[in-house]
């Protein structure tokens, strides 16, 4: 019997750790950073987001939050005015300044890695989900992470064995104006991998290119995200202030294809798989045609 009681006893005080454990986890959030925001959300935690940056558009409930502004140019008065208990981003939020600031204050802040993998992905996720308490949840979602991109380059293995991989550019850019073009080392040049197409960008990161450096290459596709404008208009702005393009066979054959710029901040996000599949369509559509 006093085994019994001893045993009640011992569960009784797991539970009341546990709930004081939970109780602790920070309770009012500050997101800094598009892939980021959607994980939180997608991890239950939307409702103890209180803010968010600029490119924390999706899911679109998120657009209806206070905005702490632009994740690499956050005011500390901004983002201490929501009175958070903490605030996550990539190490592309900033000013670092800025992030002192807003540790003094006696908020937490936690960096998260925006490098473009499965590794850093798994790490991230772990690491939100012991701050929501939602670790069971964050291995589940990273397991079907692995499992359609596991299936996505199946997809891309067949359809490369039907069709040559494209030359394509990926351009970043506001109302048309003169591009970045994505390079090396960016989630935009991993998403273009993961969808089979062959970036033609050679240098690293993001850098502007004159369009007469963009037409020499003569992509086979254009791929690209406006910050500002979307579909038919940001169309006709890419093609209106840089005219040269309508010269490389992407314009010619009309395999020109728009990105939702939000997909490229903050790391590989929840709705890259479903992008990929849309890309590789784009990339390959004699394959696509034949696909059931």
């Amino acid at each position: 019997m006093r085994l019994n009681i001893r045993v009640v006893a011992l569960c009784v005080a797991l539970l009341v750790c546990q709930g004081a454990t939970a109780a602790d986890l920070p309770q009012r959030w500050v997101s800094a950073g598009g892939a980021l925001s959607e994980w939180v959300s997608a991890l239950g935690g939307e409702s103890k987001l209180v803010g968010v940056d600029t490119t924390s558009q999706h899911p679109e409930s998120l657009r209806t939050l206070p905005s702490v502004g632009y994740q690499r140019q956050l005011s500390a008065e901004g983002v201490l005015s929501l009175r958070p208990q903490i605030l996550v981003g990539t190490e592309e939020m900033g000013p670092p300044p800025v992030l002192a600031q807003i540790r003094s204050a006696g908020v937490q802040v936690e960096l998260f890695s925006a490098t473009p993998d499965l590794p850093t992905l798994q790490g991230n996720l772990h690491h939100l989900g012991q701050l929501l308490g939602a670790e069971a949840e964050a291995q589940q979602m990273f397991d079907s992470y692995h499992k359609q991109l596991a299936q996505q380059n199946t997809r891309v293995t067949e359809a490369q064995r039907k069709q040559e991989a494209p030359g394509v550019l990926l351009l970043v850019g506001s109302s048309g104006g003169k591009p970045l073009v994505a390079g090396k080392g960016t989630s935009a040049d991993w998403l273009l991998q993961q969808a089979g197409g062959r970036n033609l960008a050679t240098h690293s990161g993001y850098k502007p290119f004159s369009v007469e450096a963009l037409a020499g290459l003569d992509p086979q596709v254009l791929v690209f995200a406006d910050r500002a404008l979307s579909g038919e208009q940001a169309r006709a702005a890419l093609f209106k202030e840089n005219p040269i393009l309508s010269s490389t066979r992407a314009a010619k054959d009309g395999r020109v294809i728009e990105l939702d710029p939000t997909l490229l901040v903050g790391g590989l996000g929840p709705r890259l798989p479903q992008s990929l599949v849309k890309l590789t369509a784009g990339f390959y559509p004699a394959a696509s045609a034949m696909a059931p």
